[in-house]
C-alpha cells in the first residue's frame, strides 16, 4: 500500500513541479502492487473516506489541483519534499478523523433517547434489535 501511495504523491509532485525527498522502487522479484484491488484501500487510507468519494467526481485537472493543496499540507516543514515520516503522520491524521466521524455515527444510532448516554439496554437494543 505504501508504495502505491508514493506513486500517487510522485505524480501529484510532478504535476506541482516539486520534488520528492526519494523515489520507493520495486526490487527484482519483489511481489508487485496490483493497482485494481487496493486502490480503493489507498484512496480511502491517504484522503480518507469521505475526501475520496468526492475526488471520485472530479475531473483529472480538479483533482490534480486539489491533491497539489493536499500535497502541501503533508509537507509539514514546507522544504518541498515528502518524508515517510511526513507521510505516515497525514495518514494518521487522516485515520483518526475518520475513526473520530465514525464513533459520533454511531453513537447517534445507539443513544436511543438521545440524552448523550448510551445505557446497556440501549446498546443491547441497537445492536441486537429483533433477536432480543
Amino acid at each position: 500500500a505504501l508504495p502505491a501511495l508514493l506513486l500517487l504523491l510522485l505524480l501529484a509532485a510532478a504535476a506541482l513541479g516539486k520534488p520528492t525527498a526519494r523515489q520507493e522502487r520495486a526490487r527484482p522479484g519483489a511481489a508487485q502492487h496490483e493497482d485494481r484491488p487496493g486502490f480503493q484501500y489507498d484512496h480511502e487510507a491517504f484522503l480518507g473516506k469521505e475526501e475520496a468519494k468526492s475526488f471520485d467526481q472530479l475531473s483529472p485537472e480538479e483533482s490534480r489541483e486539489r491533491l497539489g493543496k493536499i500535497v502541501e499540507r503533508i509537507d509539514d516543514n514546507k522544504d518541498g519534499y515528502i518524508t515517510t515520516e511526513e507521510l505516515k503522520t497525514w495518514i494518521k491524521r487522516v485515520q483518526k478523523r475518520y475513526i473520530y466521524e465514525n464513533v459520533a455515527k454511531v453513537w447517534k444510532d445507539y443513544d436511543l433517547n438521545k440524552d448523550d448516554k448510551i445505557a446497556w439496554e440501549e446498546y443491547k437494543q441497537a445492536t441486537y434489535g429483533y433477536y432480543l
